[in-house]
């Protein structure tokens, strides 16, 4: 399986100001956006560490995932939630063929952990042998940062302010995050149940 990013957030939805209050930077001089492009750096690595840890898109975009076998033909969960739609699922044969199958073919159960690609018959369609299926969906809680649930938010938040206040620190030790940030993170986790868990 490979999950792409097709494509990402855009710079409007990126939550600057509210990242400028939160450090409490000076406001009211000729050159208050100087700043604004680390700033924004710094969010993005933020909602990446937090997309990651959640498998949650926090802003709506677009993503591709690619793969050689359904696992059960009887419906495909999703790597990212929530979904909002599939746009698009192709069959590729082993020779670069592509076959675009029709929407009334499969369904997208929504939830908030694990949306499923649902077939409308018994099963979805065959992949063949060397070949791959390509599900195109549109992922994210909404097309800005006042979609995200209000702790997801807050999260990013001192997990950007962590990255700038700390961001000369070379002795942190890898995948540190700050305990407020993975407390409000751990109803997000998600939660694997069985003897391969």
């Amino acid at each position: 399986m490979m999950l792409v990013e097709e494509t990402q957030v855009p710079e409007v939805a990126l939550p600057v100001a509210e990242l400028k209050r939160h450090l409490r930077l000076g406001t009211g001089f000729a050159e208050d956006d100087v700043q604004d492009a680390v700033l924004g750096s710094f969010l993005r690595a933020a909602m990446a560490a937090i997309e990651a840890r959640t498998s949650k898109a926090l802003i709506e975009r677009s993503f591709v995932v690619t793969l050689d076998d359904w696992r059960k033909g009887d419906g495909y969960a999703l790597p990212v939630a929530p979904v909002s739609a599939i746009t698009e699922l192709t069959i590729v044969d082993a020779y670069g063929v592509a076959t675009q199958i029709a929407a009334s073919a499969y369904r997208l159960v929504k939830d908030s952990f694990a949306p499923k690609l649902m077939p409308m018959g018994a099963c979805l369609p065959t992949i063949p042998t060397g070949g791959a299926a390509e599900v195109r969906f549109t992922a994210g809680y909404g097309t800005s940062f006042d979609a995200v649930p209000d702790d997801l938010k807050q999260a990013v938040l001192l997990l950007a302010a962590h990255y700038y206040e700390y961001r000369d620190e070379t002795a942190l030790s890898q995948g540190c995050m700050p305990f407020g940030v993975t407390s409000l993170l751990a109803r997000y986790r998600p939660v694997r149940v069985g003897l391969t868990a």
